[in-house]
């Protein structure tokens, strides 16, 4: 049943269950008591495979096996979402074992049983990368589209032919709810449950793998996910086995994490042996990571703020923007940031070379940075400096493009013979200046459509199109360009609890829940201290889900490397909260890669010649002893012109400098912001604080599942209270 709570599956399970309440927090490899032991036990013997009689199937078109969803914990809440699925290339099995013994019964259709490895066996990758059952990776795809529920789903067979593992599990989420003995509804998907949920599952992955029930390694775990689920990919790596999520990873049960005393055992017994069980990632792919959270608000605000020309809905939005990124430049300037320029690849003080380590600040100089409001420093430097690598490396793989149509200077379009003979140069001036028709290999445009590995989305993405409870998404035009979003969207009135979405730019209202400045700042208030006083564990649930508060972190394990692949013209979020990530990120040593892709809207697909599987590959090789250097294959250049009548690009020649001999571009900041804020989304601030909008729904409580939180937008209601409530839903 997919909204009760469950029995549990084991009775000492809920002893344990109930022991939690007391428990604290860290790790440990103590034996314990002789009870605990017990329960360690049992809850191993539980999710072991072999005694689960999983349900295999088996696809003669992908070659792989796929198991039916079984449940990845000893006592879940609800069990529909707390559930995991596994697909494996059918060359690491040699059937299915159907009674016990062994061997292999059973080498196709469906049917239940334990898997036969064939640990001979070699997978070479599309990329020339080889894998065998022992050394392949495991994808793990983090579902949660806006933070959403979601149900258990079956594994895909999308990477078989690479030679990957595949995890799709399902999580509880905003809005989820149970129902007791006695009728009685309540809210319970609220953070952390999703990732907890996305923890357990990586748990008994492997633990499986370990016991041989699995083939793949447990060294090689990558996360992948689109929007709430780029965020949560983003997450579940940076919060790699930290104890501050142990606690509820115990409590659904979950192998590898049983409370001992004060502390945690966190090893598994095998053959007699304790081994040391992981949540963690080894690398992280995601696409429109819609986190942290905790600076969304600020930063979105700040990005709007730096263009001039932004027209805001209401006074009310320029204000309180104003005030907000104020904040956000107090906010970076106090983290003591820094970066090394020969990790990024820029030079940001100006000497001509990538040898320094740069301070990163947000100055403010009302004469010096009047283009931009007032804001310029090294920290926008760099921000600056990402958009311009975006669009020249847009333009340095131009040759990937297959289906487009080139047109010269009066409009006529190419024959067959001028296109084949184009140079990448040709091309990057014919798409600045607008001579082309852009097809599918180099825009993402139809938003979400389409997505990593190849033109699907990750299990758990959206593949009709639209996230749910998302309104004012930032696809695009026909044209690869992002549409002008800051007059649509009318007067909507949304944003409220029971519609559970967010506004759209073009409100007008400030607050459809609150007549008056003073009854929205006391809920502002009520709310925030509710949710600083911490849950049933004392913990701050904001904080949990902020990956900031993490990387680098003690207690945190930071993954070998990550990739953010961000829609650069998507409104869903500011390119600030990447930025941060790839800044923590490398001051953690992790290698860390993002890329705002030019043109992209929200969940862009991979595109030009690029693939999760080739940077998946490239990293294996990198990073793994003995493994083939993977590189990306030179481009099959178009030989062919595309079908359209007319060129459909936008004409940038006018907007940025482009050296035809380097392949660099550059363009000024106040270019850049004009250029994020034709994409705006979302009405100010960015995720609806005022009303309640959909990631608010993970920050509520067992009574109300949505509540403000944002401490940031609180401090500015509260400083700025007399000029604020002057224009508080005035409309104007």
């Amino acid at each position: 049943m997919n909204r009760n709570i469950k029995a549990g599956i084991l009775a000492a399970v809920l002893a344990l269950a109930m022991a939690l309440v007391l428990c604290g927090c860290g790790s440990s490899s103590d034996t314990g008591t002789a009870a605990e032991n017990e329960t360690k036990a049992d809850i191993e013997s539980a999710l072991d495979l072999s005694n689960m009689n999983a349900e295999w199937t088996y696809d003669e078109d992908s070659d792989a096996w796929t198991m039916t969803p079984v449940t990845a914990v000893t006592n879940p809440e609800i069990e529909d979402e707390q559930g995991v699925s596994v697909c494996v290339p059918g060359a690491y099995v040699k059937g299915i074992d159907t009674d016990g013994d062994g061997e292999a019964d059973e080498t196709s259709d469906t049917v239940t049983g334990n898997l036969v490895i064939d640990t001979e066996a070699e997978v070479t990758s599309t990329n020339g990368q080889k894998y065998t059952a022992a050394t392949a990776p495991v994808i793990v795809n983090t579902g949660a589209a806006g933070y959403s529920e979601q149900q258990n789903q079956t594994a895909s067979a999308t990477y078989a032919k690479e030679g990957y593992i595949n995890v799709a599990c399902g999580n509880r989420g905003k809005q989820s709810t149970v129902t007791d003995a006695d009728g009685n509804e309540t809210y319970t998907g609220d953070a952390p449950s999703c990732l907890v949920d996305q923890k357990n599952a990586v748990r008994f992955v492997k633990y499986n793998i370990l016991l041989g029930n699995l083939p793949g390694s447990v060294d090689y775990f990558v996360s992948t996910g689109g929007s709430g689920g780029g965020a949560h990919a983003t997450m579940l790596a940076a919060t790699s086995d930290n104890p501050d999520y142990y606690v509820y990873e115990a409590e659904a049960g979950a192998v590898g994490v049983y409370q001992d005393g004060d502390s945690y055992i966190t090893t598994v017994t095998i053959d007699g042996e304790e081994i040391e069980l992981s949540d963690g990632m080894w690398g992280c792919m995601a696409y429109s990571a819609i986190t942290s959270l905790q600076e969304a608000d600020m930063t979105l605000a700040f990005e709007y703020y730096l263009d001039t020309d932004y027209e805001f809905n209401t006074s009310f939005q320029k204000q309180l923007a104003e005030y907000l990124s104020q904040e956000y430049m107090e906010y970076i300037n106090g983290q003591d940031l820094t970066v090394d320029e020969s990790k990024v690849g820029f030079d940001l003080d100006g000497d001509d070379k990538q040898t320094s380590t740069v301070k990163l600040t947000i100055e403010y100089d009302e004469d010096k940075y009047k283009e931009t409001n007032g804001y310029g420093g090294t920290y926008l430097n760099l921000y600056l400096a990402e958009f311009e690598d975006s669009l020249e490396d847009y333009l340095q793989r131009l040759d990937y493009a297959d289906d487009w149509t080139w047109f010269d200077a009066d409009g006529n379009a190419l024959s067959d013979d001028e296109v084949a003979s184009m140079t990448t140069e040709d091309k990057a001036q014919a798409f600045i200046e607008g001579r082309v028709a852009v097809g599918s290999t180099g825009s993402d445009n139809d938003g979400m459509q389409g997505g990593p590995g190849g033109g699907e989305m990750p299990d758990g993405g959206m593949p009709n199109g639209t996230p749910p409870d998302m309104n004012g998404d930032a696809s695009q035009d026909k044209n690869g360009t992002p549409p002008d979003m800051n007059s649509s969207g009318g007067d909507e009135q949304v944003g409220t609890p029971d519609a559970g979405t967010t506004q759209s730019a073009g409100s007008s209202t400030d607050s459809s829940n609150y007549d008056s400045y003073d009854d929205m700042l006391a809920a502002y208030q009520s709310d925030i201290e509710s949710v600083e006083a911490g849950d049933e564990y004392g913990n701050n649930i904001v904080s949990l889900y902020d990956p900031l508060n993490y990387i680098g972190a003690d207690g945190t394990n930071n993954p070998t490397w990550t990739r953010i692949l961000m829609g650069a013209s998507e409104g869903d979020i500011s390119m600030m909260n990447s930025l941060n990530l790839q800044i923590a990120w490398l001051s953690a040593g992790t290698d860390a890669e993002i890329e705002w892709q030019w043109n992209g809207g929200h969940v862009p697909s991979e595109i030009l010649g690029d693939s999760l599987p080739l940077y998946v590959d490239m990293m294996y090789g990198k990073y793994v002893d003995g493994a083939v250097d993977v590189e990306k294959a030179a481009a099959d250049k178009q030989t062919d012109n595309g079908d359209a009548t007319e060129p459909t690009a936008s004409d940038i020649s006018s907007w940025i400098n482009y050296d035809e001999d380097t392949g660099e571009v550059s363009f000024t900041l106040a270019d850049a912001a004009s250029y994020r804020t034709a994409g705006a989304a979302k009405a100010m601030p960015a995720f609806d604080v005022i009303d309640y909008g959909q990631e608010d729904y993970v920050f509520g409580n067992a009574e109300n599942d949505a509540r403000h939180w944002d401490k940031y937008v609180l401090q500015a209601l509260e400083e700025h209270a007399d000029t604020l409530k002057e224009l508080f839903n005035t409309g104007n």
